[in-house]
């Protein structure tokens, strides 16, 4: 995700999921008038999301904490959000939170679903040679990385995979975990999701941001500018028991694969 935050709305980013259903048959009677994606317009209290919006910035904009946005939308963190979805952007009735609605179209015309943006010292240890082959031509970030920790790989990315957005390095239960990059820390805590337990999101800039998940114990707060390098966290465990660090990279708020981005295991 990623914008320009103060420290208050830095306060509230953040992984992952949810975009269900949730006015159906809210639109007025008749053809309403439609926008140039094919939408009608936003019922009152909702903000019919556009390409390259992200939930900081509408929070931003609409002068409500991100916190509460997300809470009044059902998201969790990362916070996706998608074009075309419908976002409350009032207090629900009876203070219910509620699920961002999926596109809906007034015309018929064809249209992508691009995702809106969810636009997350000391040296960083070298990882061990075996971590990863070198991998393919790294994409231009404009950002020079860093491995979170040093250990042996034992998950890479498939993209085609939900469970496997990021990758997962082994390491001993209270190795640090460092910054990837620079950045901020635009969420710390419990995801309360299975695949990620303790979580730290880092935003990097306009574009990227970084998440490191399966912590034993945090050390940076939400707001904190951070540098590559610099400690976060210890790592922790899964919910199998086994000392790892889950790692991920997203750009403009889908996940990449890390190895194209991380240096070459040496």
């Amino acid at each position: 995700m990623v914008f320009s935050f103060d420290h208050r709305q830095a306060r509230a980013v953040g992984t992952v999921l949810l975009a269900a259903l949730l006015l159906a048959g809210c639109g007025s009677k008749g053809l309403a008038p439609v926008d140039d994606r094919g939408y009608g317009p936003a019922p009152p209290g909702f903000y019919r999301i556009r390409a390259g919006d992200t939930l900081s910035e509408i929070a931003e904009r609409q002068r409500i904490r991100m916190r509460t946005l997300a809470a009044w939308n059902d998201l969790a963190p990362p916070y996706p959000i998608y074009s075309g979805q419908l976002l409350r952007i009032e207090a629900p009735p009876g203070g219910r939170t509620t699920r961002t609605t999926a596109p809906s179209r007034t015309s018929t015309r064809p249209s992508s679903a691009k995702t809106a943006s969810a636009r997350p010292a000391t040296s960083a240890p070298k990882p061990a040679a075996k971590a990863a082959t070198k991998p393919a031509p790294a994409p231009a970030s404009g950002l020079t990385w860093a491995w979170p920790v040093s250990g042996r790989l034992l998950q890479r990315y498939q993209p085609n995979d939900r469970t496997r957005q990021g990758i997962r390095i082994a390491a001993a239960a209270g190795t640090p975990v460092t910054a990837a990059a620079d950045g901020e820390v635009v969420y710390s805590g419990s995801s309360g999701l299975a695949g990620y337990g303790t979580l730290i999101i880092v935003k990097h800039d306009s574009r990227y941001l970084s998440a490191y998940g399966f912590n034993r114990r945090v050390l940076v707060s939400e707001g904190a500018r951070v540098k590559r390098g610099q400690q976060l966290a210890e790592v922790g465990q899964s919910a199998a028991g086994q000392p790892m660090l889950h790692f991920e990279i997203r750009r403009d708020g889908a996940t990449v694969d890390p190895l194209l981005l991380l240096p070459a295991a040496g």
